[in-house]
């Protein structure tokens, strides 16, 4: 269920105040940059130990890298901040490798980190957020931002707008997927291996809201899978045809959809590199 103290809407600005922004980063590689960003973070009194902070998010980055392509990434962790959230930002001019999706060097780091309490919260930030990021005219402007204090004022013109856990289209389809895979591989695993594969699954569930969770393990129970692909128009768990618009909708998305006669979660099928 969504906190109820949650805005509906926010300024990105509620959460990130000039001192949070680095406009040229030091590091030379990822863990270099996640320390230097982190480092802000603890000066400010936002975390006091960036040591478990770092590890939660290399252990995340790890499952799948969280640079989202064309130059940006967004690394976090969930973990008690005193507060609801963290958030700061760094800029590399040379770029530095996150193994980004589309192989481009990542050039703006958004880090962020929340609180335990607030189950989903980061993925409705990450929704607002990417509305803003994926305009090519918006990453440009914060890339050419001549000084700390224009990209802090151009990052203060996203407004979020913290969506609510809807059925229908709900985002972070990989993280769904690698979590049904994971939980396919605990049934038949060691006892050792169970419970690195555990730890792996906590992250991914520390993203997700409660709503999309209890869905899945119910699904999970019932069937063995909760998370099906769409393929040729046709959901791969009913072998059904969904709507043309569902079908165009899903093909090359990360979002979820649910399937209308199965009600299994939809997503674009996997193709083979």
């Amino acid at each position: 269920m969504e906190n109820v103290s949650t805005p509906k809407h926010a300024s990105f600005c509620e959460y990130l105040r000039l001192d949070q922004v680095i406009f040229n980063l030091k590091a030379t590689d990822k863990i270099q940059a996640l320390e230097e960003l982190l480092d802000v973070l603890v000066k400010l009194n936002y975390i006091k130990n960036k040591k478990p902070v770092l590890t939660r998010i290399i252990d995340r980055e790890r499952l799948v890298t969280t640079a989202i392509g064309h130059g940006i990434a967004l690394p976090h962790a969930r973990l008690d901040t005193g507060g609801d959230i963290a958030v700061v930002v760094g800029r590399s001019v040379a770029g530095l490798d996150f193994e980004a999706v589309d192989d481009k060097k990542v050039h703006v780091i958004i880090l962020i980190v929340w609180n335990p309490s607030i189950p989903g919260l980061f993925n409705h930030l990450f929704a607002g957020l990417a509305q803003f990021l994926i305009k090519p005219g918006f990453r440009d402007r914060i890339f050419n931002a001549r000084s700390k204090k224009e990209l802090h004022k151009i990052l203060c013109e996203i407004e979020l707008t913290l969506l609510s856990s809807e059925d229908k289209i709900i985002s972070r389809a990989g993280l769904l997927w690698k979590l049904q895979k994971i939980e396919m591989q605990k049934k038949k695993a060691a006892k050792a291996k169970k419970k690195e594969l555990q730890k792996q699954a906590n992250l991914i569930r520390d993203e997700l809201d409660d709503a999309l969770l209890e869905r899945f393990d119910k699904l999970m129970e019932r069937y063995g899978f909760a998370v099906a692909e769409l393929e040729d128009g046709a959901c791969q768990g009913c072998f059904i045809n969904v709507a043309t618009g569902m079908s165009s909708a899903i093909e090359g998305s990360d979002d979820i959809y649910v399937c209308e006669n199965c009600g299994k979660y939809l997503v674009a099928i996997k193709k083979a590199k």
